[in-house]
């Protein structure tokens, strides 16, 4: 690995803590230029990729960042009540620990569903070809598609819809959301019954009709959960769950093994 020196290495995403003459973000100053006049989806958003959102993307963006913010008691949220309870007097490592829990089958499978439609776009050829391969791959490999099925919601995600709805109000709907309407079609087509697009396919989708990044599409379930984890961690402190929790743990039965 070769070792850089210090004038060999920089950062365009904001100055030093040190540079007590500067404030800057991608380029801006941070008190004149972002401060009073950004909001923080629009701040998150430029900070990523460094570029401003239209009014109309930010109102997707916005959607995109609210829907996943709370969903009652998930895992995500259990786990943040369950680590107040060891930990009371933080907020932030109940908070970690719930986000935690944002990955390959709760929440972030958006990132996943992002790739594919990433993939799909960039595919030569015909587009209903391109689909019908990634249903065959993703059967090969016992897996489900990631943005697809849901198990309370078998006909209709009403939140992926409503997304999609949003996407083509402020004139965001384009070939992902294509792609993803084309995807659950091939995957219906190879079950032989429905097969509902969840919220996280549409988000999948969203997110690149505005160009967020799909290396870090995963931040933005992370990012809107850590919110909705708060409100959770604040009632569990006044209205707690947790010897709900341990009530039921010290209920299941133990057996020796056979």
């Amino acid at each position: 690995m070769k070792i850089l020196k210090p004038d060999q290495v920089h950062t365009t995403v904001g100055s030093s803590m040190l540079d007590a003459e500067r404030l800057r973000m991608r380029g801006r100053d941070v008190l004149e230029e972002l401060l009073g006049k950004m909001s923080f989806s629009e701040a998150f958003y430029f900070i990523v990729t460094g570029r401003d959102l239209t009014p109309e993307q930010l109102r997707l963006f916005d959607a995109c960042l609210i829907i996943l913010m709370d969903r009652g008691i998930t895992p995500h949220a259990l786990v943040a009540r369950v680590a107040h309870a060891g930990l009371p007097e933080d907020t932030q490592l109940p908070m970690i620990a719930g986000t935690m829990m944002v990955g390959n089958k709760f929440a972030g499978t958006l990132s996943g569903a992002g790739k594919l439609y990433r993939e799909g776009a960039a595919y030569g050829g015909d587009k209903v070809e391109w689909a019908a391969s990634v249903v065959q791959r993703f059967r090969e490999l016992r897996k489900p598609v990631p943005g697809y099925g849901h198990p309370t919601y078998t006909d209709v995600d009403p939140r992926a819809e409503r997304i999609i709805e949003i996407a083509a109000e402020t004139g965001n709907s384009g070939q992902y959301v294509e792609l993803a309407r084309l995807l659950a079609k091939q995957i219906e087509a190879a079950r032989g019954k429905p097969m509902v697009l969840n919220v996280t396919g549409a988000l999948g989708a969203a997110l690149n009709e505005i160009e967020f990044p799909v290396e870090v599409m995963r931040s933005v379930a992370a990012v809107s959960r850590a919110a909705g984890l708060v409100g959770h961690i604040y009632e569990e402190m006044h209205n707690p769950i947790f010897p709900a929790v341990v009530d039921l743990i010290g209920n299941i039965e133990y057996r020796d093994p056979e």
